[in-house]
């Protein structure tokens, strides 16, 4: 006959059995894939907080609890909310059979979990399912949107288009930020400033810096997607739109790949050219919505940010950066420096 720890570790793969002492005696296989050490034999309470609805700090004060469904907490990982049902294994211990609630999209992309990590009967998969086919649904309809303008948009593609690089310019953006603002659709903006380019500019003349401006513009392209709208800020300033991108991961993935493309060394005009590019991201899906010209004014500040920090990196615009450069502790006029 097969034991009750068997059975758990067969069917529940997130669940903590508990000794009488307060001890985890088992744990289900898919806690190695959380970022933490095999907990079994650390005290229960010392590896989990409770949240709500009540906080034993006994086994006995946990077993009262029997039944009910805790809002609890790994200790070592304070921003990865878990729910749990206590289950009195009628031994003097407890069993918490334990799920992610609404935070398992974040916790699957977070950790990498697959179907194996979850019960069989679990309908998590389902709503994963349902969460892709959302996004993809919204990024199609962008596209859409945008082929359906396509013949008016044509006409005025000359006064869109940045002459030097052919990506688009200061007015496509503003026109697309307009749409953006009267519709649903999610998006990001990575605000790109390149790093010394300046010195290039100014020490080997200005032909082999239109070539360089010519070279990023063509790894922007490789590296986004059909839909997104790449720009030409003016100088050596870009932006991308990303409608329908949302997931940090894949813009840190993007991001990172510009940054390590963009610095790769070149020869250009005879001429050895190092350059590099920092990168400031502000994602709509993050706050409350508000206007588009507002989250781009924040990819600028996450920009500044990340020049300030020691250039060549990216990061995302937190609410503790303000909205504005002006808001930052340092005058605008120190913002980027080439």
């Amino acid at each position: 006959m097969i034991s009750v720890t068997d059975l758990l570790l067969a069917i529940r793969p997130l669940h903590v059995c508990i000794g009488p002492t307060g001890h985890i005696r088992q744990v289900g296989k898919s806690f190695c894939k959380l970022g933490i050490d095999d907990p079994t034999g650390s005290r229960f309470l010392e590896v989990f907080e409770i949240l709500r609805p009540a906080k034993p700090a006994s086994m006995s004060e946990l077993r009262d609890l029997a039944g009910q469904v805790l809002r609890l907490r790994l200790r070592a990982e304070p921003g990865l909310g878990l729910r749990g049902l206590v289950v009195d294994d009628r031994a003097d211990g407890a069993i918490l059979d334990l799920s992610f609630g609404i935070a398992v999209v974040d916790a699957v992309q977070r950790f990498g979990l697959t179907a194996q990590d979850f019960a069989p009967s679990d309908l998590v998969m389902e709503l994963l399912f349902l969460q892709e086919a959302k996004s993809s649904a919204m990024a199609a309809s962008f596209s859409l949107n945008a082929r359906l303008n396509g013949a008016r948009l044509a006409a005025e593609t000359d006064a869109l288009t940045d002459g030097l690089t052919g990506l688009h310019n200061r007015r496509a953006l503003d026109g697309a930020l307009a749409r953006l603002g009267q519709s649903d659709t999610e998006y990001a903006i990575l605000q790109m400033d390149l790093d010394r380019f300046k010195q290039v500019n100014d020490t080997l003349g200005h032909s082999v810096g239109d070539a360089v401006l010519k070279r990023v513009a063509a790894i922007v392209r490789s590296q986004t997607r059909q839909d997104d709208l790449l720009v030409r800020a003016g100088g050596d300033e870009f932006v991308v739109v990303c409608p329908g991108l949302t997931d940090d991961l894949r813009l840190t993935s993007l991001a990172a790949g510009l940054i390590r493309a963009i610095s790769e060394p070149a020869m250009i005009d005879g001429q050895d050219v190092t350059i590099g590019a920092s990168i400031g991201i502000a994602v709509s899906r993050m706050v409350v919505r508000c206007d588009p010209a507002t989250h781009v004014s924040r990819a600028d500040v996450a920009l500044y940010a990340a020049k300030r920090s020691g250039r060549g990196r990216h990061l995302f615009w937190t609410s503790g950066m303000g909205d504005s450069l002006a808001d930052l502790d340092l005058p605008a006029a120190q913002s980027r420096g080439g």
